[in-house]
């Protein structure tokens, strides 16, 4: 599977975005789905990750009830609505997916995952 992320850009602290994640391929339903990101000089890091059907999601601590991991498998497109953004929040987010055999799991180590995207830039000014 290829994924595409977009959506990423120069927000203001607080503001809000929403990252896409578009993947290619007719097998999108097999795969659970996952956001991480890396800022400079920083190990890339977990953010959200979501099951095959979307019936369980996990955050980082440091994202919770600000950001929300969503899908939609008719368009194959896997979604990351950030709110109250912070400076801290910046770095390339990437989309990634793990063939899973089962739904109702949910992917949280980088190394499980299979497939990256290419990332996309969020900053955020203070």
């Amino acid at each position: 599977v290829q994924l595409q992320a977009s959506g990423g850009g120069l927000v203001q602290a607080g503001d809000s975005l929403r990252l896409s994640c578009a993947a290619s391929g007719r097998t999108f339903s097999s795969y659970g789905m996952g956001w991480f990101r890396q800022a400079p000089g920083k190990e890339r890091e977990f953010v959200a990750a979501i099951s095959r059907t979307g019936g369980r999601t996990d955050h980082a601590d440091s994202v919770k009830g600000r950001f929300t991991i969503s899908r939609d498998n008719a368009k194959n497109t896997v979604y990351l609505q950030m709110n109250s953004l912070k400076p801290e929040d910046s770095a390339v987010y990437y989309c990634a997916a793990d063939r899973l055999w089962a739904d109702g799991v949910v992917t949280t180590a980088r190394y499980d995952y299979d497939y990256w995207g290419p990332g996309t830039l969020v900053t955020v000014s203070s």
